[in-house]
């Protein structure tokens, strides 16, 4: 059986990282979830802090250097993916947005996401669902239903918000994940790298894509 290909994308710019700790805790029950199922997982994580100027590079010149290249390639051949960011004013880090702009939009389709944030205060868990989601809907990827917030408060607490505690909600988000990665089979999509990403009456007519 050909083992399944997690991609985990880390948004925290100081070392160490809650939200690393997130990410990696979200992945090591995922994996465990999808062990007990008797599939074989290869996890890979980046941190996207380590690939700040290749991002900006990349959207200011338009190609992407050859670590970036290695994270994009990752993701676009993956069978799941965990991003985890830092919620700053309300929203995902600036940082995390980037990269996800210099995804090939093709590369989420169908791809089964779990998405988790961390932030001071529990009053930011919502932005899970009113910013991170949505985001990554439009792109066509497949969000779990679970997403994870970690406040500073949940380390190391025992009830976190006071409803599910934090290795409670990372190992309900990390289940469904890996359930979701285990159903779903992404080896039929082709990135077609001449795909228009505008209809063709807008080229002829000149027309602004919406």
């Amino acid at each position: 059986m050909t083992a399944k290909k997690i991609i985990v994308v880390s948004a925290g710019l100081s070392t160490p990282s809650s939200t690393r700790q997130l990410a990696d805790r979200l992945a090591a029950d995922a994996v465990s979830v999808l062990a007990e199922h008797g599939t074989q997982v290869e996890v890979q994580t980046f941190e996207l802090r380590e690939l700040a100027h290749d991002i900006t590079n990349h959207l200011l010149l338009g190609f992407a250097p050859p670590k970036l290249e290695t994270a994009l390639d990752a993701i676009a051949s993956a069978d799941g993916l965990i991003a985890v960011t830092p919620i700053f004013t309300t929203s995902y880090a600036g940082l995390f947005k980037s990269f996800v702009d210099v995804i090939d939009p093709q590369a989420l389709t169908d791809l089964p996401v779990l998405l988790g944030a961390t932030g001071g205060t529990p009053r930011h868990s919502l932005a899970i669902d009113y910013a991170m989601r949505p985001l990554f809907t439009y792109l066509h990827a497949i969000p779990v239903t679970t997403g994870v917030f970690a406040a500073t408060g949940d380390w190391g607490g025992a009830e976190g918000d006071g409803v599910r505690s934090l290795p409670d909600r990372i190992y309900r988000g990390a289940k469904e994940f890996a359930e979701l990665v285990e159903r779903t089979d992404r080896s039929q999509l082709v990135n077609d790298p001449f795909q228009l990403d505008r209809p063709m009456g807008h080229l002829i007519g000149g027309l602004a894509g919406e």
